[in-house]
Protein backbone atom coordinates (compact mmCIF):
# COMPACT_ATOMS: atom_id res chain seq x y z
CA UNK A 1 0.00 0.00 0.00
CA UNK A 2 1.51 3.11 -0.88
CA UNK A 3 1.65 5.84 1.89
CA UNK A 4 -0.19 8.79 2.57
CA UNK A 5 0.05 11.91 0.06
CA UNK A 6 0.19 14.34 3.42
CA UNK A 7 2.68 12.26 5.91
CA UNK A 8 4.31 8.99 4.02
CA UNK A 9 2.83 6.63 6.44
CA UNK A 10 0.79 4.11 5.81
CA UNK A 11 -0.18 3.25 9.91
CA UNK A 12 -1.78 5.95 11.04
CA UNK A 13 -5.24 5.56 9.35
CA UNK A 14 -6.29 2.94 9.99
CA UNK A 15 -7.81 1.19 6.54
CA UNK A 16 -6.76 -0.09 3.93
CA UNK A 17 -8.48 2.36 1.86
CA UNK A 18 -6.99 5.29 0.62
CA UNK A 19 -7.37 9.26 -0.73
CA UNK A 20 -8.13 8.12 -3.84
CA UNK A 21 -11.17 6.11 -3.20
CA UNK A 22 -14.46 6.57 -3.80
CA UNK A 23 -17.85 6.57 -2.07
CA UNK A 24 -18.16 5.41 1.53
CA UNK A 25 -14.63 4.11 1.45
CA UNK A 26 -13.42 7.36 0.91
CA UNK A 27 -15.56 8.82 3.43
CA UNK A 28 -14.66 6.42 5.86
CA UNK A 29 -11.08 7.02 5.10
CA UNK A 30 -11.18 11.05 5.85
CA UNK A 31 -12.89 10.14 9.37
CA UNK A 32 -10.22 7.45 10.20
CA UNK A 33 -6.86 9.09 8.62
CA UNK A 34 -4.10 10.69 11.07
CA UNK A 35 -7.10 9.34 14.18
CA UNK A 36 -9.48 11.23 13.03
CA UNK A 37 -8.08 14.75 12.92
CA UNK A 38 -8.79 15.50 9.32
CA UNK A 39 -12.48 15.08 8.89
CA UNK A 40 -13.01 18.36 11.09
CA UNK A 41 -10.05 20.83 9.45
CA UNK A 42 -10.74 23.76 7.33
CA UNK A 43 -10.61 23.64 4.01
CA UNK A 44 -8.17 26.41 2.44
CA UNK A 45 -10.24 29.40 1.06
CA UNK A 46 -13.55 28.69 2.87
CA UNK A 47 -14.33 25.52 1.54
CA UNK A 48 -16.08 24.10 -1.79
CA UNK A 49 -19.56 25.16 -3.34
CA UNK A 50 -21.37 21.83 -4.00
CA UNK A 51 -24.68 19.87 -4.26
CA UNK A 52 -25.75 17.40 -2.07
CA UNK A 53 -25.64 13.86 -4.05
CA UNK A 54 -28.57 12.75 -1.56
CA UNK A 55 -31.05 15.63 -1.83
CA UNK A 56 -29.67 18.11 -4.80
CA UNK A 57 -29.36 20.82 -2.05
CA UNK A 58 -26.73 23.29 -2.57
CA UNK A 59 -24.11 23.52 0.41
CA UNK A 60 -20.38 24.72 1.27
CA UNK A 61 -17.96 21.86 2.28
CA UNK A 62 -16.36 23.53 4.76
CA UNK A 63 -14.28 20.63 6.85
CA UNK A 64 -13.06 17.75 4.99
CA UNK A 65 -15.79 15.40 6.29
CA UNK A 66 -19.06 17.50 6.09
CA UNK A 67 -22.88 17.20 6.45
CA UNK A 68 -25.77 18.75 3.76
CA UNK A 69 -27.74 21.11 6.09
CA UNK A 70 -31.14 20.08 4.76
CA UNK A 71 -30.66 16.15 5.00
CA UNK A 72 -27.74 15.20 7.39
CA UNK A 73 -25.81 12.90 4.19
CA UNK A 74 -22.39 12.75 5.00
CA UNK A 75 -19.77 14.10 1.98
CA UNK A 76 -15.85 14.31 2.23
CA UNK A 77 -12.88 15.06 0.54
CA UNK A 78 -9.53 14.51 1.00
CA UNK A 79 -6.88 16.82 1.61
CA UNK A 80 -4.82 15.58 -1.64
CA UNK A 81 -8.04 17.38 -3.82
CA UNK A 82 -7.87 20.76 -4.65
CA UNK A 83 -11.62 20.68 -6.40
CA UNK A 84 -15.27 20.14 -5.74
CA UNK A 85 -15.43 17.53 -8.73
CA UNK A 86 -13.41 15.07 -6.02
CA UNK A 87 -15.85 15.14 -3.37
CA UNK A 88 -18.07 11.90 -2.50
CA UNK A 89 -21.38 11.06 -0.70
CA UNK A 90 -21.26 8.16 1.73
CA UNK A 91 -24.78 7.35 0.89
CA UNK A 92 -27.87 7.80 2.49
CA UNK A 93 -28.05 5.05 5.48
CA UNK A 94 -24.34 6.42 7.10
CA UNK A 95 -24.11 8.07 10.07
CA UNK A 96 -21.28 10.25 11.58
CA UNK A 97 -19.82 8.50 14.65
Amino acid sequence: MAGCPSCGSADKHGSQSGPFSTGRELVEFVCSAHDGTVKDQLIDDGGYETTCQGCNASFTLTTFVGKCPKCGGVHAIAPVHKSAEHIQFAGKDFVLS
